[in-house]
């Protein structure tokens, strides 16, 4: 069955890896009350290949961050865009996001954010 992702990349201090932490494991589980089948989230290791842009290249990174890449998995588009909706709607949402955005120290900043929606290529698993 071909699912439907959201996929996002997005620089956080590293200072404040633990943090975020904490806050994406919460927002994982509000996204699969509202339709998601799975949620990951991974934190930057080895961004480099000869001959190919780096996702720190890309979103502008400095020293100091870390990048998160993530995808959110859903049965298909329609239940994504229901999903995206309902988490929008959702009190615990903003409460889980506001000590990320509204403080001196700035964890998150949506504008440095690259996100997309994805049908499926190809699927392959063991």
């Amino acid at each position: 069955m071909a699912n439907y992702i959201d996929g996002f990349v997005l620089p956080i201090p590293k200072k404040h890896l633990n943090e975020y932490k904490q806050v994406a494991e919460a927002v994982a589980e509000v996204w699969k009350e509202h339709g998601a089948l799975a949620y990951f989230e991974y934190v930057s290791e080895d961004l480099t290949l000869e001959g190919t842009r780096s996702f720190s290249e890309l979103i502008h990174t400095e020293e100091n961050e870390a990048i998160i890449f993530g995808w959110v998995v859903f049965e298909s588009r329609q239940t994504r865009d229901l999903a995206n909706k309902r988490v929008a709607d959702d009190p615990r949402m903003t409460d889980l996001i506001a000590p990320l955005i509204n403080s001196s120290k700035v964890i998150f900043d949506a504008k440095r954010m690259v996100y997309g929606g994805f049908q499926s290529l190809i699927q392959s698993t063991i």
